[in-house]
Parts: structure tokens; C-alpha cells; sequence
């Protein structure tokens, strides 16, 4: 009688400890669980403000500022367009453009 008074305490004993330690587990997964959904929306957020401020730099326009300020491009008129005839053999020379000031 004492030997299975004995082998049920061990018994006991292992499933405290297999508790205790399914329990520890248990948070731990529930922890990271949680860091990792904070993270997806604080990485949401940083997607939403980067398609935003994408908007933002592609309108059309600051392209069209950004064209004529740092590219020195104008807006193309009959005054400044060149037609350029087909000729067979002959190198195509175009006139030099002068750049405003």
C-alpha cells in the first residue's frame, strides 16, 4: 500500500508540474501573441502615413513645380515646337533653345 501511496504522490507531483509549466507556457505564447499584434498595428499606421504622404508627392501639381523649378521644363506652345521632316541620310540638326534667365 505504501509503494502505490508513493508512486500516486509522484503522479501528482509530475501533474502539478506539467500544469505549472503549461501555465507558464500558456502566458508567455499570450505575451508574444500581444506584442505581435501591437506591432502589426503600429506597422499599419506607418503603412497608411506612407501612402499618404505618397499622395502627397505625387500630385500633380508639385510634379509640375518641381519640373519647371529644378528640371528648367516649360510648357510646350507652337512658339517653341520644332516639326522635323524625314530625310533620308541627312543628320537632323536642331537649333539651339535659349534658356531663360
Amino acid at each position: 500500500m505504501v509503494r502505490l501511496n508513493w508512486l500516486l504522490l509522484a503522479l501528482v507531483m509530475g501533474s502539478a508540474f506539467y500544469l505549472v509549466h503549461t501555465q507558464y507556457e500558456s502566458r508567455r505564447l499570450y505575451t508574444q501573441l500581444d506584442r505581435a499584434q501591437t506591432q502589426a498595428r503600429r506597422l499599419e499606421a506607418d503603412h497608411e502615413q506612407l501612402v499618404v504622404h505618397k499622395r502627397a508627392q505625387a500630385t500633380s501639381a508639385r510634379i509640375q513645380s518641381i519640373a519647371m523649378t529644378k528640371l528648367e521644363m516649360r510648357a510646350a506652345n507652337p512658339a517653341i515646337t520644332f516639326y522635323v521632316g524625314e530625310a533620308v541620310g541627312a543628320p537632323v540638326q536642331m537649333p539651339a533653345l535659349e534658356r531663360a534667365p
